[in-house]
């Protein structure tokens, strides 16, 4: 009896995994606070502001020496958070967020190194995109949702609307220059799932903890996502 042909050398294996349908960050809330802690004591009553407010999802971004800390932090004393970490460059710091506590990872960019560590890591990922090239390259590789990188200097919605023809299939989280004067636009596109920023963290107060203005300022964020769902 014969025995089967080998492989074709013109299909080889791929080289990511299909991701999980679970696994998505853009589904936790309308906004993701995107949030620079320079004082690791802030990070629990800042993060408490923040889902009192109703928004649960913060990203802490790998700028600060502390900013571990304050995901260890914020991930043992804050019920209902959930706490991911942003600005990971490198496989190092994608083992080290997730050590310290981190549910979903963030970057501004991506390599397929980069990528291989951040899929095998078991946590939900946004890695950064700002042009279609790199998104057809990463729709390539099983990943559909993904940060858009700066947001406004990169085209904004404009640039949004014309990707979301030939490529309906990726969706994004798009972060840079965003407010709450132009998040609801963004909001509205449907490749869009949710928007990053700090306009709901002032840098004022947060100098000042004046963590009842956060939580306000959080709450009129979070109602951003009613507005956007009276609109469907």
């Amino acid at each position: 009896m014969s025995s089967p042909p080998p492989p074709s050398p013109s299909a080889p294996s791929p080289p990511f995994p299909s991701p999980s349908p679970r696994d998505s960050v853009l589904g936790l809330a309308p906004v993701l606070p995107v949030v620079v802690v320079d004082d690791p004591a802030d990070a629990v009553p800042l993060a408490r502001a923040l889902v009192a407010g109703g928004l649960p999802a913060i990203e802490v971004t790998l700028r600060t020496p502390g900013a571990l800390d304050a995901v260890r932090a914020m991930s043992a004393e804050v019920p209902g958070a959930v706490v991911g970490v942003g600005t990971v460059i490198t496989p190092a710091q994608v083992a080290e967020s997730v050590a310290a506590g981190g549910r979903f990872l963030v970057s501004p960019g991506w390599t397929d190194m980069l990528l291989r560590a951040m899929r095998a890591s078991g946590v939900p990922f946004l890695p950064g995109v700002s042009t279609a090239s790199e998104v057809v390259a990463l729709l390539e590789r099983g990943v559909r949702e993904m940060k858009f990188f700066p947001a406004e200097a990169a085209g904004g919605t404009t640039y949004l609307k014309s990707l979301a023809g030939p490529l309906p299939q990726a969706r994004f989280c798009p972060t840079g220059g965003i407010g709450p004067g132009n998040a609801p636009d963004y909001l509205t596109l449907p490749n869009v799932g949710c928007v990053g920023g700090t306009w709901m963290l002032p840098p004022d107060a947060v100098a000042a903890r004046d963590w009842a203005r956060i939580e306000r300022l959080a709450r009129e964020a979070a109602g951003l996502g009613d507005r956007r769902s009276a609109q469907v």
